[in-house]
């Protein structure tokens, strides 16, 4: 019987991932066999020097870009062969992103920046989505701000924003892609903080990519990146130990 990423306890995985940019002489590859899966109600970050492929895993895996080899799922989906249409929706209904750029609409208060997802999907939250919306603009500092557009909000407010609309539909896998590059280190740590309880408290399953050691020590488990491959696999690490790790992989790029 074959087995299936949720009977492993994976909200997504690839098997043998490889992406190649342009062709024969020129050709570029990104990712070079990589074989992993992120676990459900984990806290994983994604670490590598730059050009290490983790960004482009992470779209991969998100279904923004495609492989040139290999076999990508979220959850029990292969999306690796899905069309566009049907990416798009798998998108929108599972899957919730938080950008370095915050990439809320302008013209939007909070609360539709929030209520986003659901307007793409055509819907408006169930009786119960909208309590769990209510409880994550409290817990996340918004009650008041819900009225407001996003050149009213401070950096880490608008981040806050971003978090609140990524669970708001409670999906399989959040992507953060640099989610504190655009912000102070104090209000990086908050979000940080944030983040972690998202995991530990609601049991949301989070993939960050990042090249901080400060933000992936708030991850229970990191992947290391180099040229395209998978290095390391590592439990939770102190920021000292990951900084040590990401520099002995610049030293022997």
């Amino acid at each position: 019987m074959e087995t299936t990423p949720s009977d492993l306890g994976l909200a997504a995985r690839v098997t043998h991932l490889g992406k190649t940019y342009g062709s024969s002489s020129t050709a570029v590859t990104a990712l070079d066999d990589v074989s992993i899966g992120i676990r459900r109600g984990q806290f994983t970050a994604i670490m590598g020097p730059s050009g290490s492929g983790k960004s482009t895993l992470m779209h991969i895996m998100a279904g923004l870009d495609t492989a040139t080899s290999g076999q990508a799922w979220l959850g029990d989906t292969e999306i690796s062969g899905l069309a566009d249409a049907a990416l798009t929706v798998l998108r929108r209904r599972r899957i919730g992103f938080i950008f370095q750029a915050f990439n809320l609409v302008p013209t939007l208060d909070v609360r539709g920046n929030i209520l986003l997802p659901f307007s793409l999907d055509g819907r408006k939250p169930t009786s119960a989505e909208s309590d769990w919306i209510a409880q994550l603009t409290e817990s996340l500092g918004l009650g008041d701000r819900l009225t407001h557009r996003p050149h009213e909000l401070s950096g880490g407010q608008q981040q806050r924003v971003a978090i609140a609309r990524a669970l708001a539909t409670r999906p399989e896998l959040v992507f953060a892609d640099e989610p504190t590059g655009n912000l102070d280190s104090r209000t990086g740590r908050e979000v940080l903080t944030l983040l972690k309880a998202a995991s530990t408290g609601y049991g949301q399953t989070i993939a960050m990519v990042t090249h901080d050691p400060v933000a992936a020590s708030y991850a229970d488990r990191i992947l290391f990146l180099a040229d395209g491959r998978l290095v390391e696999d590592r439990d939770k690490s102190s920021a000292e130990e990951i900084s040590r790790i990401m520099l002995g992989m610049e030293q022997r790029a």
